[in-house]
């Protein structure tokens, strides 16, 4: 009893205001298109977003980056408008619309004031339902696609992660960024846009979200009259493959960068799918481990070694899998320091734990910075989205800070012995490939991959 007291006691301290989704009303249109409705002022400004799940993991196998090439170019022209006229109808009455491909999802967002909301859904509409994928515009797409492929070669951040998606996933469809690859931009046409078009932005099993200062009937009404007469389902391949480890576990891969006097390092392992039941001891943890700018790793790897000016760990989850990641950089010369410092300080997390101060810690800076992303309609539009595609529970937000204050010093302990990687990692690194090589053989099996292979 008196263990549960101070938890409940802990819990309260935590929670500086009650932190609720405002009421909303769902309605599920006959073409399968579910429809959200948030009643919220006073001001007056509307966020709607449209989302399915058609992201860069459907992708097919030999048009990587076809998902986010069709997000780039439905504002290039629709239902017989021009790119310039949609841009102009869009910005005259001062709103926002825009698209977006992911790892697992597709979607659109419009930010209008609310006086021209029907005006807007119709814009939204139209570019969902009739985009014209122009060839001119399909080409220029293509080249800015592939100068942005060209310059991250430069990016030795942008490498380092590139390179540790294909380290870590492999010929998974994980295992490629949402932008693709050179070969397969440089094969992607109109008709590959159209019937990606026509399979995946469909009604069917699809959202759409409302949030903002309208009437909910009158919002449904208009969302009926531009969207209940839109058909189709979804006819691509939905199952995603089961991922169950490391694609180079144990493997030290090295992009070579011969003119970079610094190296970008990556230490990935195994994590977990979205809403994991361990989802809220791990974010606890990781804040203690790397999380945060007081996190243990960098107080040992910048403060007290001066190794980088910058070190921290994260959990990047996605629908079906996920991932750990230490990233950091530093010189050439002490990269071996900075890896040994990195894997003591996650061997001794996942050995132990968190302290109780550290873990207090933890929890009121999650609890303190959450209620800043549920500040907006857009927020709110785009925490609702993210609990109807990964299937979270009705109250993931609602209960989120008491989730996170529930966390005890054991359950952290627990979930880091299970979910912090022992041996089972690779290593990536983005230098001077024969200044590296030598460093660090003694970390697994090393092999050398040219910059321009990740273009």
């Amino acid at each position: 009893m008196k263990t549960a007291a101070k938890t409940k006691k802990k819990t309260a301290a935590l929670q500086l205001r009650p932190l609720r989704l405002p009421d909303r009303t769902v309605t599920v249109l006959p073409n399968g298109l579910t429809v959200t409705i948030v009643e919220r002022g006073p001001l007056p400004l509307v966020a709607v977003r449209y989302i399915t799940r058609a992201g860069s993991v459907f992708d097919p196998a030999d048009r990587l980056g076809l998902a986010e090439l069709t997000a780039r170019l439905l504002r290039r022209g629709a239902g017989g408008q021009g790119a310039e006229e949609l841009a102009e109808s869009v910005d005259y009455v001062g709103a926002s619309l825009g698209a977006w491909a992911g790892e697992d999802s597709f979607g659109l967002s419009l930010n209008t004031p609310v006086a021209h909301f029907d005006a807007m859904l119709d814009t939204l509409a139209r570019v969902l339902r009739r985009p014209d994928f122009p060839e001119h515009e399909v080409a220029l797409a293509r080249r800015r696609t592939l100068a942005q492929l060209a310059n991250a070669l430069d990016d030795p951040d942008d490498l380092a992660d590139r390179a540790l998606v294909a380290a870590v996933f492999g010929q998974h469809p994980y295992g490629h960024e949402t932008i693709g690859s050179k070969a397969h931009v440089e094969a992607m046409t109109r008709n590959d846009l159209v019937r990606f078009h026509r399979e995946r932005l469909v009604p069917q099993g699809a959202h759409l979200f409302v949030v903002g200062d309208v009437d909910g009937k009158r919002a449904l009404a208009a969302i009926e009259r531009v969207l209940g007469d839109w058909s189709g389902e979804n006819s691509g391949q939905l199952a995603v493959p089961v991922w169950s480890e490391l694609a180079r576990s144990g493997d030290v891969v090295i992009v070579d960068k011969p003119e970079q006097t610094q190296a970008q390092v990556r230490i990935a392992a195994k994590g977990v799918y979205r809403g994991h039941p361990d989802h809220s001891a791990l974010m606890v943890m990781n804040s203690v481990l790397g999380g945060s700018f007081t996190s243990r790793l960098m107080q040992e790897i910048r403060v007290k070694r001066g190794l980088t000016y910058g070190a921290g760990s994260h959990f990047d989850q996605l629908a079906h899998a996920g991932t750990f990641a230490v990233s950091s950089f530093t010189k050439t010369e002490t990269v071996p320091e900075l890896i040994d410092v990195a894997l003591a300080e996650v061997k001794k997390m996942r050995a132990k734990g968190p302290k109780p101060d550290e873990l207090s810690s933890a929890q009121r800076y999650i609890s303190g910075l959450y209620p800043a992303r549920l500040e907006t309609n857009e927020s709110i539009a785009a925490a609702l989205a993210d609990m109807a595609l990964y299937g979270l529970p009705a109250d993931w937000v609602d209960q989120y800070r008491e989730r996170i204050a529930a966390v005890t010093v054991k359950v952290a302990a627990e979930a880091a012995a299970r979910h912090l990687p022992d041996d089972d990692q690779v290593i990536v690194l983005v230098g001077n490939a024969e200044q590296l090589k030598p460093q660090v053989e003694g970390y697994g099996r090393v092999s050398v991959v040219p910059a321009a292979q990740l273009e």
